[in-house]
């Protein structure tokens, strides 16, 4: 059974990630989509969910043109 302090750091933690999607640039978050570590806690779970369709809205509100400049500037390989 988790302590009442882990289950307020799982809490916490998930404030944080959705703060963090939520004032993300879509750059950022297809950036991060698009090189993540498998496994990557922002892409499992409720926070998964809640990622998949934040970053859906923002690519919907920049549309397709400004979406595959931010593409192309990102490419394919880490740098």
């Amino acid at each position: 059974m988790k302590s009442l302090e882990d289950l307020d750091k799982g809490f916490f933690s998930k404030f944080k990630q959705k703060e963090w999607i939520d004032s993300a640039s879509y750059e950022e978050l297809l950036r991060k989509w698009r090189f993540a570590e498998i496994g990557d806690p922002f892409f499992t779970g409720e926070i998964g969910q809640y990622y998949a369709k934040k970053i859906d809205e923002k690519r919907n509100e920049v549309g397709n043109e400004e979406h595959v400049r931010i593409s192309k500037k990102i490419g394919w390989q880490r740098k």
